[in-house]
């Protein structure tokens, strides 16, 4: 046999085995996930809240209780999560919001909330529905929709 084919068959032999190698830890990655999602479905509480402010920011600025940051692994520490600042009842509390409805949450407004822990899961609005923000436009949409404007052709969605 030839070097390039002996070669060729490495890599494909060593391919395989990293694809073998990723189902293997995403199946159990996913097994992992499902159970948690059931134990945060198992505790979770409705709550009536008054969103303050919310923030992408790293665990370490967040205000949650140092007992949390602590059993975080260190290489989420440094990572930016979304934390809600909430009124429930009398106090001022910081929550970490579920990646999902991040954008959906609205600020300075009072919500019923799905809270499990300190993790908020779901957002109903509690006057009125709660309103996905608008899709912001990228840098060359907005050049396309500004030379469409100049030359007065209509918007096209």
């Amino acid at each position: 046999m030839s070097t390039g084919a002996i070669v060729a068959i490495v890599i494909a032999v060593i391919l395989v085995a990293a694809i073998v190698a990723l189902i293997i830890v995403g199946k159990k990655a996913q097994k992992k996930q499902e159970e948690q999602q059931v134990q945060l479905d198992a505790m979770k509480q409705t709550l009536t809240m008054l969103i303050i402010d919310k923030k992408r920011m790293k665990l370490n600025e967040s205000g949650l209780p140092q007992s949390v940051i602590e059993q975080t692994p260190k290489l989420l520490r440094r990572s930016k999560l979304p934390i809600l600042k909430v009124r429930v009842g009398n106090r001022v509390m910081s929550l970490i919001c579920d990646e999902k409805i991040y954008d959906q949450v609205p600020v300075k407004k009072e919500v019923k909330a799905s809270v499990s822990g300190i993790y908020v899961t779901e957002v109903k609005g509690l006057h009125g529905k709660v309103q996905a923000p608008e899709q912001k436009k990228g840098f060359f949409k907005n050049l396309v929709a500004k030379a469409q404007e100049k030359a007065g052709a209509k918007m096209v969605k």
